[in-house]
């Protein structure tokens, strides 16, 4: 009789399966890409459509401050509604510590102008060097921007 002799180490691998953790990151990866537009900063509004809308990139940043005006008339600062007399406060505590003194106004595309105006006159006399308004660059049926107005040539020489 021989006595079978079981080596139980010689069967151990010691390579990392890396399969499921790239299952769980493609996953992850999946779930963020969903959800990354999902992510907006402020309030909804439907901004206003123009041709040649001018690129604000800094409007994008964490720390842009936004104001938002809705069709309504109601005024939001941030995620936060404010009234118009609180508005210059507020912008004012914001901007006592930060060297960029920037804001940027969401106003919807009904809103009432006379809002809007008071909104400007309350964000500029909260001391801020540039007010940018942000706007929607307009779709074309053809996909392609209009020509721009050929220039005109002066008259009465």
């Amino acid at each position: 009789m021989a006595i079978n002799k079981r080596n139980e180490g010689a069967k151990v691998n010691s390579n990392i399966n890396v399969t499921p953790m790239v299952d769980v990151m493609l996953v992850l990866l999946i779930i963020f890409m969903v959800i990354t537009p999902m992510l907006q900063k402020g309030v909804s509004v439907d901004l206003a459509k123009v041709n040649n809308p001018t690129q604000m990139p800094d409007a994008d940043k964490e720390d842009a401050l936004l104001v938002a005006v809705m069709r309504d008339g109601k005024i939001f600062f941030g995620n936060d509604q404010v009234s118009p007399d609180a508005l210059t406060e507020k912008i004012k505590d914001r901007l006592a510590n930060r060297v960029d003194k920037r804001v940027f106004i969401r106003a919807d595309a009904r809103a009432k102008y006379g809002t809007v105006v008071e909104v400007v006159d309350n964000v500029r006399s909260a001391g801020v060097d540039d007010l940018g308004l942000l706007t929607e660059q307009r779709k074309n049926a053809s996909g392609a921007t209009p020509a721009a107005p050929a220039p005109v040539a002066p008259t009465g020489q």
